[in-house]
C-alpha cells in the first residue's frame, strides 16, 4: 500500500474515494457554491492506494488557528475527511494513514492537532482525546419568560443582560462581512475555538451560516452601530425557529439575542443547536424547565504532538508544578516532564523526577484546554495519581478562564 500526498489533479479521485467511504453521493453543486470539500487544502490531503494504484483511503488537514486558555491564538492541524472504503476496512489502512499524517504534521513544525470524532471509539488510540463539549436546549415558547435579574447595581449590568444595542434581521446574503467580521472577535477570545480563514466564507464552504443554505440572521448591533454578536436561524415545522449558533462576544449581547428569537411569532418552540457547558442561558428563565438540555456530546478534540511545545503554548491562571508521566502508545513514545507555571507562565522539560501524575497523550489532549479537569479521569481510572492532592492540583492548575467550546464544523 502506497500512502501519498495530493495535487489539485486529485481533487474528483479524493471527494469520490471519501464520499465512497462513508456510503454517500457527492453533492449536486448550487449557485454560490458551499460544497464542503471546496475548502480542502490539497498538498495537505493523503490518499492510500493499493498496489495496483486503486484508492482506498482519504484524510486531509485544514490550517486552523486554536484559542488557548489565556486568549492565546496558535496553528493547528484539523483533520478531516479520514475514510477508508468498506472493502479495505481492519486492514491497517486507517493506522498507517493515521501515523503517516502525524509525521507530516510534525515534519511541518505543528505540535497540535485537532478533529470532530465521526464515532466516539475510534480516535482515541490515535492520541486524540474528547476536550470540548457542547448541547442542545430546546426551549418551549410559551415559558420562555427570562426572569428579572436579581443582581443590582451598574457594576452587574454585564452580567444581567442589560442591553443598549439594538438587533437588525438580515438575509444571508447581505451580511457575510459582518458575519465573518464579527465570528473573528468572538473567536480569539473563545477558548477551544477555531479561526474560520476567509477562504470558508468566500467559498461559503461548510455549514451554516457558511454555506448558501438560506437563513436569517439576527445581527446584534452596540449603541455606536457596531455589530458585536449574530444568530443565525431558520423556522421549520412544527413551528420550530432551530438557532445554528449564536456568536456574542459578551453575555449581554448573547441575552439580547436569545431574548429576539425567544420572542419571535408563530413558533412553539426554540431550538438552540450549541449551547456551551455551563452557560447562564438555562439560569435566566423565569422557570428552570423551560430550557431542556439534550444532545450533550463531545465535540473538539485534541492531539498533543509536542508535549513541552504545547504546555508552554497556552495561558495558566496559578502557580505551582506537576510531574507528567506521559504515554504515546500509537507512536512507541513515552516522556516524563516536570511543568512548572509561574506569573501565568509555563516551563515543560524532561525530569527523571517521580510522577505526580501518569497518564495518556489521548488524556492530555481532553484537559489540555481546560473543559475536562484531571481528576474525573482519576476517577474514571484512566489517569493515575500518585500522590494525595496531585488531582485536586493539577484540577487548579489546567482550568480555563472560561469553559473552551467550539462551533465550527470541518
Amino acid at each position: 500500500m502506497e500512502i501519498r500526498s495530493t495535487t489539485d489533479e486529485d481533487l474528483d479521485v479524493f471527494v469520490d474515494t471519501v464520499h465512497a467511504a462513508f456510503g454517500r453521493f457527492p453533492e449536486t453543486p448550487i449557485e454560490g457554491g458551499g460544497l464542503w470539500w471546496s475548502a480542502l487544502e490539497m498538498d495537505r490531503c493523503l490518499l492510500a492506494l493499493t498496489e495496483e494504484a486503486r484508492p482506498v483511503g482519504t484524510a486531509a488537514a485544514h490550517s486552523f488557528e486554536l484559542t488557548l486558555p489565556g486568549e492565546i491564538l496558535v496553528p493547528a492541524a484539523g483533520v478531516t475527511a479520514v475514510g477508508v472504503l468498506p472493502s479495505h476496512r481492519r486492514q491497517g489502512v486507517l493506522s498507517a494513514m493515521m501515523r503517516h499524517q502525524l509525521a507530516e504534521l510534525r515534519d511541518r513544525g505543528e505540535y497540535l492537532s485537532v478533529l470532530l470524532a465521526s464515532e466516539a471509539q475510534i480516535y482515541g488510540r490515535f492520541g486524540y482525546g474528547p476536550a470540548t463539549y457542547t448541547a442542545r436546549m430546546t426551549v418551549r415558547r410559551h415559558e420562555a419568560a427570562l426572569a428579572v435579574p436579581r443582581a443590582r447595581g451598574v457594576a452587574d449590568a454585564p452580567a444581567t443582560g442589560s442591553d443598549n444595542g439594538s438587533v437588525e434581521v438580515l438575509r444571508r446574503a447581505e451580511c457575510g462581512e459582518i458575519l465573518e467580521e464579527v465570528y473573528d472577535r468572538y473567536r480569539r477570545a473563545q477558548p477551544g475555538a477555531l479561526s474560520r480563514p476567509h477562504r470558508w466564507w468566500a467559498l461559503r464552504a461548510g455549514q451554516p451560516p457558511i454555506s448558501p443554505a438560506p437563513r436569517y440572521i439576527a445581527v446584534h448591533r452596540d449603541a455606536d452601530g457596531v455589530p458585536d454578536g449574530y444568530a443565525s436561524y431558520s423556522i421549520g415545522e412544527p413551528a420550530t425557529l432551530t438557532v445554528d449558533e449564536t456568536i456574542a462576544t459578551d453575555d449581554a449581547v448573547f441575552t439580547a439575542l436569545a431574548r429576539f428569537v425567544l420572542g419571535h411569532d408563530l413558533v412553539s418552540q426554540v431550538v438552540f443547536k450549541h449551547v456551551p457547558p455551563e452557560h447562564p442561558l438555562r439560569w435566566q428563565f423565569a422557570d428552570f424547565r423551560a430550557g431542556e438540555v439534550s444532545g450533550d456530546t463531545d465535540w473538539l478534540w485534541v492531539r498533543l504532538l509536542d508535549v513541552p511545545r504545547a504546555l508552554t503554548a497556552r495561558g495558566w491562571f496559578m502557580d505551582g508544578e506537576l510531574v507528567l508521566d506521559v504515554e504515546d502508545p500509537f507512536l512507541g513514545e513515552h516522556g516524563r516532564y516536570l511543568l512548572t507555571v509561574q506569573d501565568g507562565k509555563a516551563d515543560c522539560v524532561p525530569t527523571d523526577r517521580e510522577p505526580d501524575l501518569s497518564l495518556d497523550v489521548s488524556d492530555l489532549g481532553s484537559v489540555y484546554l481546560g473543559g475536562t479537569t484531571p481528576s474525573t479521569l482519576v476517577r474514571a481510572g484512566h489517569v493515575r495519581a500518585h500522590r494525595p492532592g496531585a488531582a485536586a492540583l493539577a484540577d487548579a492548575l489546567f482550568r480555563a478562564e472560561r469553559s473552551p467550546h467550539c462551533l465550527h464544523w470541518f
